[in-house]
């Protein structure tokens, strides 16, 4: 049985300027499916950094003569690049078994199995086990009418299995397969963040978060649990990156690391490993998460932890009760606060776009932003993602007016508000940056800054025009 997992050619979010992360996804599935048959040929493509278009990918793919094709999922605004992965799979041969999953083909498995008939399969939720189950039945010719958290056709009837359990103890799954990708390792890299001779890898931690933020599809995915990995095995796998591939700058994938006893235990492993001096991390955090550990900031700087975003979302309490986020917005800058002291770059990830929102509301959240004063703001549009609370309530309501999943990026308006049209909704997400970054006081005291990061990271952005490409949105 040969599988092939691909990650297609699609282009990068503008926002985080030049990067290029590993695909750590099907670097998890194809690891875990090799852990598990290793007579299998197993075989990894990334069009990114081996610069494969369209018609390379095409031409790889009727190279390698597949038997199964598996396509990362990415994101619900790369859909369509999906798609057309697998319509170039079944060009090339309608025999080869197509496989999607992730949280906007899990959401929508009925409906996108009706629309595309290039999808054979859709992997529900988790999808190591169930991956494994799959590729097993298809390899035995048997029907995987057992296999559990599957959805696909039979016949003209679409299945939809029972759901699967999620896996019970993290550390039971291999290391990711970065082994499959080794010949271009170099070309990894996250620009404005890291340094250009560091490597740049991701490590997940915890998969789900405790929490259930209404605009979140990532804790509906993950069943609404959060489980963790043990600190030892975390720090074994970016020892094992470091040691073994050179990469220096590794960024947590976690919606929440979560900053209690276990993260401490990290930090502990990373000092007494002799890592701290060589490798930087990034995670994210929440706000109130980063006030009530303030006692361990100190740790985590000194254990290589240079970088925490925290999602401090909106200025008033009543929509963070609305959304479910959970903090209070008067904790957003003792937060931002407590990260500068410790030398830690505080970013802030924040959301415009609510149906009650109107050019008033704005002018306060833009004050109210500048008043936090975080080393650096990245402003999104609220987008309804599918499996998400807010797209169940904007699907029903009809206020979704763009269904171009392409435009589902958080950088384009795809719903007005009670106040605000799309094109009036996209025109405020130019000018909460031009009010953040516009200001000179802020631009020069960050280009010379004490934290190096801050430094580099406003050297960077005045060279990448983010502002000019905003405005072209609108």
């Amino acid at each position: 049985m040969k599988i092939l997992f691909v990650e297609p050619p699609k282009e990068a979010w503008f926002v985080m300027g030049e990067y290029l992360p590993p695909p750590l996804g099907i670097l998890q599935l194809a690891a875990y499916l090799e852990s598990k048959n290793d007579q299998w040929d197993i075989s990894v493509v990334d069009c990114q950094a081996e610069g494969f278009g369209w018609k390379k990918l095409e031409d790889h793919i009727e190279s390698e003569e597949p038997d199964i094709v598996v396509s990362s999922a990415l994101a619900t605004c790369n859909t369509f690049v999906v798609l057309r992965t697998l319509e170039v799979v079944k060009n090339i041969d309608t025999e080869i078994k197509t496989i999607v999953g992730g949280q906007h083909f899990s959401a929508l498995a009925d409906e996108n199995l009706k629309m595309y008939p290039e999808i054979d399969f859709v992997v529900r939720g988790e999808g190591e086990q169930t991956l494994f189950e799959l590729v097993k039945s298809l390899d035995e010719n048997r029907q995987p009418v057992d296999v559990k958290g599957l959805s696909f056709r039979s016949g003209s009837k679409i299945v939809h299995n029972p759901p699967r359990p999620l896996i019970e103890d993290l550390n039971s799954l291999p290391f990711p397969g970065y082994h499959f990708i080794e010949d271009h390792m170099n070309k990894y890299h996250f620009k404005m963040m890291s340094y250009d001779s560091a490597g740049y890898g991701l490590v997940e931690a915890s998969r789900g978060c405790p929490h259930k933020c209404t605009f979140c599809s990532q804790w509906k995915y993950w069943g609404g649990k959060w489980r963790t990995k043990s600190p030892e095995r975390i720090a074994d796998e970016m020892e094992h990156l470091y040691t073994q591939y050179g990469i220096s700058f590794l960024w947590f994938t976690d919606d929440n690391l979560g900053l209690g006893k276990r993260t401490s235990i990290l930090c502990d492993e990373l000092i007494s490993r002799g890592l701290a001096d060589d490798v930087t991390w990034f995670l994210q955090a929440r706000s109130d998460d980063i006030i009530q550990n303030r006692d361990m900031l100190s740790k985590l700087r000194k254990a290589g932890n240079y970088w925490i975003m925290a999602g401090l979302e909106r200025h008033d309490d009543e929509l963070l009760n609305k959304y479910n986020k959970g903090i209070k917005s008067s904790d957003a800058k003792l937060s931002m606060d407590l990260l500068r002291e410790n030398d830690i770059f505080g970013q802030a990830t924040l959301i415009i776009g609510d149906r009650k929102d109107s050019h008033e509301t704005l002018h306060d959240f833009k004050e109210y932003i500048n008043y936090v004063d975080p080393d650096i703001a990245i402003f999104m549009i609220l987008t309804p993602f599918p499996g998400t609370e807010i797209y169940d309530t904007a699907r029903k309501n009809g206020w979704l007016e763009d269904d171009n999943w392409a435009n589902y990026d958080m950088a384009h308006a795809v719903m007005p508000t009670e106040h605000l049209s799309r094109s009036e909704v996209q025109e405020e997400l130019y000018l909460c940056y031009r009010s953040f970054y516009g200001s000179m006081r802020r631009r020069f005291g960050s280009l010379f800054s004490k934290n190096r990061f801050k430094r580099k990271t406003y050297r960077y952005m005045a060279g990448q025009g983010l502002l000019q490409s905003l405005r072209g949105l609108y």
